[in-house]
């Protein structure tokens, strides 16, 4: 599982009451999806195209929120059915590709990417 910190700071004022602070520069993250045939896996070419198709997704789920993706900021992971901490059985396909992603925008740092959906 992987999980994203961020940099928040609570502050207390003289009245005690409490408030999040977030950090100049702070971002959100984001998932996106892409499915694939795990018969194909070994093919660089195919595992590229489910690449571009899971930050699509999550470029769309990023506009869908009204902010923007951090250029450069993707990250993938690849799984397949025997290999993983994942419930994979319960994907459409054996080959599940995640693109995590930094949003930009103002409110960003509110959304964060956690266990299998965005949050």
């Amino acid at each position: 599982m992987v999980s994203t910190l961020t940099n928040v700071t609570i502050a207390r004022n003289i009245n005690g009451s409490v408030r999040k602070i977030n950090a100049m520069g702070s971002t959100g993250t984001l998932f996106g999806w892409a499915f694939g045939d795990s018969e194909r896996e070994d093919d660089q070419a195919y595992v590229d195209g489910l690449k571009r198709e899971a930050l699509a997704n999550a470029t769309q789920a990023a506009k869908s929120k009204g902010f923007d993706v951090e250029a450069g900021s993707e990250v993938f992971t690849v799984l397949s059915a025997g290999e993983a901490l994942v419930d994979i059985d319960t994907a459409p396909d054996d080959l599940v590709v995640r693109c995590t992603v930094k949003l930009v925008g103002e409110g960003s740092e509110r959304i964060h990417a956690e266990g299998p959906m965005n949050g």
